[in-house]
């Protein structure tokens, strides 16, 4: 049952993710191949995304740990709450955090590299 509840809320997810492309913002695809991009930005403290990326990946452990705050077999559908939470907020958040990327990617391709001249 914990798997199935798991999966569940990962295609919900996904189902937003999906349906958010959809309606005129990027695609799914697009954010995907994005995520790499903003890593690499962040890392080079081009883009400011270090918190927000190290909110993700600690989310993202602690969805894949075997360690759970609420664990699922002694509290049955609330240790599975806390999992199904954790995912909605990381989906939530690689989506906004990919759309301000590829917004801030944009203007920034626009602008001319240069210094100002006295």
């Amino acid at each position: 049952m914990g798997k199935t509840l798991k999966r569940s809320a990962a295609f919900a997810a996904l189902a937003r993710a999906l349906a958010s492309g959809a309606r005129g913002g990027p695609s799914l695809g697009t954010r995907l191949a994005a995520l790499p991009r903003m890593i690499r930005a962040t890392t080079k403290g081009e883009y400011d995304g270090g918190l927000r990326l190290a909110l993700m990946t600690a989310a993202t452990a602690y969805i894949v740990s075997p360690i759970d705050l609420l664990p699922e077999i002694p509290l049955a559908i609330f240790g599975l709450a806390d999992d199904a939470v954790m995912i909605t907020w990381l989906a939530g958040s690689v989506l906004a955090e990919t759309d301000r990327f590829l917004e801030w990617e944009a203007r920034r391709s626009s602008v001319i590299p240069g210094g100002l001249v006295p």
